[in-house]
């Protein structure tokens, strides 16, 4: 069983991605989970326009916090854990239609898998590697689940608009990976063994 299938067994929503990698796999993992795209000028353009609600709101006196999608990146995600050289997985809380995001913070993988609040949606994404003849196929999974109707009808126009972005930030990501694992100098520790 994948850590994706241990932590959210039950889930409406999915998307994953790939890519084939010039490295084997324990680097190519490896560098799938040291990487973060909060620094990357695109995504955080991305960041920036999903942050526009929350900011619009809060200029008309609204509470909620712009703060979550502003320094968003794999450090608002708790560890829930890694399977060896395969797998490497994180999960995120929150009602993320809200336009604040409305993050629950989770400080461990057990807390994360006791959480089923109502009306509160888990989300697990995962990096997982496959030997692929003489390289590594890197995967990126993201799984959704909402535990009611209405976290589901709530949910469903976000992951419907948010969607497209989100798909262009994990292959942006991958693509990431692939160029700091190929191009580092080899005995550098990130790059290819040859």
């Amino acid at each position: 069983m994948t850590l994706l299938q241990r932590f959210l067994p039950e889930f409406q929503f999915s998307e994953s991605h790939h890519l084939t990698i010039h490295a084997p796999p324990a680097q190519v993992l490896d560098a799938a989970a040291r990487i973060d795209l909060a620094d990357d000028p695109i995504v955080a353009a991305l960041l920036r326009m999903r942050s526009w609600p929350a900011r619009l709101a809060r200029t008309f006196g609204a509470r909620e916090s712009v703060d979550n999608w502003r320094r968003f990146g794999l450090a608002n995600f708790v560890p829930l854990g890694r399977d060896a050289d395969r797998e490497v997985a994180y999960g995120l809380v929150g009602r993320f239609w809200q336009s604040s995001g409305g993050l629950v913070p989770m400080h461990s993988p057990e807390a994360f898998a006791r959480f089923g609040e109502p009306g509160v949606a888990k989300l697990v994404m995962s990096f997982s590697v496959q030997p692929a003849g003489d390289a590594t196929r890197l995967s990126t999974s993201t799984r959704v689940h909402c535990p009611d109707a209405e976290s589901r009808r709530r949910f469903t126009p976000y992951w419907l608009l948010i969607r497209p972005a989100s798909g262009f930030i994990r292959m942006r990501g991958l693509r990431r990976v692939k160029t700091l694992v190929e191009q580092a100098p080899v005995g550098s520790g990130t790059g290819p063994a040859r």
